[in-house]
């Protein structure tokens, strides 16, 4: 059986998706099993880090994100005495060579890797660079009208879908060879952030306009799911991306034998979520 922390997030929920589809065992673990609206083929259980004993019982392979990771080893230490053989960390590009080792979101992911590498199991770290769903905080604005206001309008990235993760994580957990393995993963191909705007604005057959702002201006409203204390650290981050080539790596394809969905069709996947 495989064990998904994060079981409604993006990648969690196309994760236990695919496991569902190909028929595999699957234990989604989630803090709110009423409202996780997960396929009828999971088991679904509450994520009490807690009671870590109580998630693991038959689970030979685990997901996890880098919050469920915690500040301890002790998840990590009840799993492997539980039985759990193989652990998959969804961790960040952020973490690399040359890194800012100072920046908060850098610490964050290279503590859980650490703990992971010192756990004991066999591991295998995914580094994705943007998520495709980022685009998402331009929902609320996107509903209401056909201008986006933003940072940094020529910022460039390589967003990757988040099932094309999801793809790499299950081959990890299905397919020998992983163990030990560093997957850096990007979409196929660079965009600015007006260029992921007026994709979206295709996509719902409208004409979408990015309008810049200066970064002094972007607070909470823009950027309601980050913490205040990450959010200075994230617009240094989005401006050194101005006009800067970013990574692109041929990773899900080589994992999947697919090639990374380009940006274009992660719009046309959620076209839902920016129609409310």
């Amino acid at each position: 059986m495989i064990a998904v922390t994060g079981a409604t997030g993006n990648v969690g929920r196309a994760l236990v998706e695919r496991l569902v589809a190909a028929g595999r065992p699957v234990r989604a673990l989630t803090r709110d099993p009423e409202r996780a609206v997960l396929p009828a083929g999971a088991e679904v259980v509450r994520f009490r880090p807690d009671d870590p004993a109580a998630l693991f019982t038959g689970v030979t392979g685990l997901f996890l994100y880098v919050q469920a990771a915690g500040g301890s080893g002790a998840l990590l230490k009840a799993a492997r005495e539980a039985g759990v053989r193989h652990v998959v960390l969804l961790s960040s590009g952020i973490v690399r060579d040359g890194a800012d080792e100072t920046h908060p979101i850098h610490v964050m992911h290279a503590g859980a890797e650490r703990r992971i590498r010192d756990s004991g199991l066999a591991w295998t770290l995914l580094r994705p660079n943007a998520f495709a769903a980022n685009a998402l905080q331009w929902a609320p604005q996107i509903r209401a009208g056909n201008t986006v206001r933003g940072v940094f309008a020529d910022a460039l990235t390589a967003p990757i879908h988040e099932d094309d993760i999801a793809a790499v994580a299950e081959g990890a957990l299905l397919d020998p060879g992983h163990e030990g393995a560093v997957h850096r993963l990007t979409g196929p191909e660079a965009l600015t952030n007006a260029e992921q705007v007026a994709a979206i604005g295709r996509a719902l057959g409208r004409d979408l306009a990015f309008v810049e702002i200066p970064p002094e201006q972007a607070g909470p409203e823009l950027y309601p799911h980050v913490p205040p204390h990450l959010l200075q650290s994230l617009l240094k981050t989005f401006e050194s991306a101005v006009g800067v080539r970013p990574e692109i790596t041929h990773t899900v394809e080589g994992i999947t034998g697919t090639p990374a969905r380009p940006f274009a069709r992660w719009a046309e996947d959620h076209r839902a979520g920016f129609l409310g």
